[in-house]
């Protein structure tokens, strides 16, 4: 009997082992997961941010030393960078990029999620103020919301930066001049293309790295989109002056490019040499070597969106001689 009892006592105890062990184990398994699907979240922002939406190349120091101007390592989301008329005349004044990591001072560490997002889609800063369109929140605003979500989450790990930048200085308010295009007021219903529908997805991807306000032609203040993609604003930096390029399928664009020349276009700046080099005259405002890091399927979805819009007959100048003014200045006075 006395065995019984005990033997009865050997298996209970180990019976609260295992159940104990398996909760634990359980419990562990949870949390592992969970920090898994956090840890998905933040890779997936932090792809998007620095090399699709590229919020990073904007709202950081950018080295003009060297071609397509990389960030500064150590500014990532400081803002800061100037952006004005003498770079590119459809700016009627000189605003700055804000600081956009989580310090709380300078920063966005005292902002909610819900304030960043309305920021980044609706173009309204915390305190209320309209932001330039400059800022693509009218692009962002299509974006699907897990994929704006995941650029939050990841914005909040960059590293703080006590930073002012100064206040921008334009000659009238921007909700006045800038009543923007129609803008959903949700974009919870947004949803993200498949990636197996090619085109729409590479549409997708365009409309998120803002590419048509560059590649297309500006007519009194705003993008001609019967010519959308074909190329020719001039952007003037100290030192060099560039045209974007028509990226329409024809043959003063890229009508003769195959996948493989489109690809490499971008993949040849993931050598840091072809980045490092001397830039010299011939430079770029586009950063290439930003783009570079999207993954192959996404600069092919891009391609063969790309080959199916408009064809439009427009041989760009790709470093012009002389300046080209779009936007006449003489009109407007910078205030301070």
């Amino acid at each position: 009997m006395n065995k019984l009892l005990a033997l009865a006592g050997v298996c209970t105890c180990v019976f609260l082992a295992v159940w104990s062990s398996s909760c634990n184990n359980s419990s562990e398994e949870k949390e592992k997961a969970r920090a898994d699907s956090i840890a998905l979240v933040v890779e997936r922002g932090r792809y998007l941010a620095n090399h699709v939406a590229a919020c990073i190349h904007c709202h950081s120091e950018r080295d003009f030393s060297k071609f397509s101007g990389p960030v500064k390592p150590g500014t990532e989301g400081g803002g800061g960078l100037r952006f004005s008329s003498e770079e590119a005349s459809i700016i009627p004044g000189e605003m700055y990029s804000s600081n956009i990591t989580p310090d709380s001072a300078t920063g966005i560490g005292s902002w909610t999620d819900a304030e960043i997002l309305r920021a980044i889609t609706q173009g309204i800063n915390k305190k209320g103020d309209t932001l330039f369109p400059l800022m693509p929140y009218a692009s962002f605003n299509k974006m699907a919301k897990e994929d704006l979500l995941s650029i939050i989450a990841y914005l909040r790990t960059l590293k703080p930066i006590s930073k002012k930048v100064p206040a921008r200085r334009l000659p009238f308010p921007v909700s006045v001049a800038y009543p923007g295009p129609a803008l959903q007021a949700s974009v919870d219903q947004n949803l993200r293309p498949a990636e197996t529908d090619t085109i729409r997805y590479g549409q997708y991807l365009v409309t998120m790295a803002n590419c048509v306000p560059c590649h297309t032609p500006f007519d009194k203040g705003k993008p001609d989109m019967t010519r959308m993609f074909a190329g020719g604003n001039v952007f003037t930096h100290p030192g060099f002056q560039v045209a974007s390029s028509n990226i329409t399928p024809d043959s003063t664009g890229i009508g003769k490019w195959d996948e493989g020349r489109f690809l490499n276009k971008f993949m040849i700046y993931r050598d840091s040499a072809q980045v490092n080099v001397s830039a010299g005259r011939q430079n770029t405002v586009m950063p290439l070597s930003d783009y570079a890091g999207m993954k192959d399927s996404d600069l092919k979805a891009i391609y063969y969106y790309l080959r199916s819009v408009k064809p439009v007959n427009n041989a760009v100048d790709k470093y012009p001689a002389e300046k080209t003014k779009q936007w006449n200045m003489g009109a407007f006075k910078v205030v301070k």
